[in-house]
This record gives C-alpha cells, sequence and structure tokens, in this order.
C-alpha cells in the first residue's frame, strides 16, 4: 500500500511575529462579572481590556494618556497653565467689579449705569 505523504507546517511564527500582529490589529476582552443574592446585586464589575500597539489605539480615536497628568508631561504643563489663567481670570474679574464699584454713576458707562439704576431704584407699584 502507497501512503501519501503527511504534510507537516514549517511555519512557525515566533512570539514576536505574534506580538507584532497582535499589536497591530489590536484584541479586545470583555467581560462582565454580577455577584447577587437572591434578586438584590451587590456587586458589578464591567472589565474591557484593549491590547494594541499605541498608533492602532490612536487610529481608533484612544489617547487618553496624552490628556492624563500623571502621565503626560505635556499634560501637567497644560493643566498648570489651566490654573494659572483660571487665577489671572478671577483676579481681572475682581479688580473690575472694584473699579465698576468705584466709578461715580456720573463717568459710569451707559449700560453700567442703567443696570444698577434698575437694580438700586425698583418702579413703585
Amino acid at each position: 500500500m502507497n501512503n501519501p505523504p503527511v504534510k507537516t507546517s514549517t511555519n512557525s511564527s515566533s512570539l514576536a511575529d505574534i506580538l507584532e500582529r497582535v499589536l497591530d490589529k489590536g484584541v479586545v476582552i470583555a467581560g462582565d462579572v454580577t455577584v447577587s443574592v437572591g434578586s438584590v446585586e451587590l456587586l458589578s464589575i464591567r472589565i474591557r481590556l484593549l491590547v494594541a500597539s499605541v498608533d492602532k489605539a490612536k487610529e481608533i480615536g484612544i489617547d487618553w494618556w496624552e490628556s492624563d497628568p500623571h502621565l503626560s508631561s505635556r499634560a501637567r504643563r497644560l493643566e498648570a497653565e489651566n490654573r494659572t489663567l483660571v487665577d489671572r481670570l478671577a483676579a481681572l474679574e475682581g479688580e473690575l467689579h472694584h473699579l465698576r464699584q468705584s466709578l461715580p454713576a456720573a463717568i459710569a458707562p451707559p449700560e453700567l449705569a442703567s443696570k444698577e439704576t434698575v437694580a438700586a431704584d425698583p418702579e413703585p407699584a
């Protein structure tokens, strides 16, 4: 009897090749765990895991690490700059309020004078 030859695969993938393919395509693992007693849900955990390269993640719109101040020096600088700008704005608004209060009614801008007049002198009933 003549047996056909056994075909074997000689294309073995190294771990690096497999990892490259996984990171290039991306892999999502999702799962939900719920702990209940009777009909009362005590604990619910939703697990979502994405394994992908940074380029693939950015391609699908995931880039949270760029705006996280704990992970990005650029985000830390932006957060500090934002705090500085908020403080400056609050100081300017306070100064503007102080200046408006100290202006005599005769030289106050018309829109400011009319607002203060209406607020100070309600119409008689």
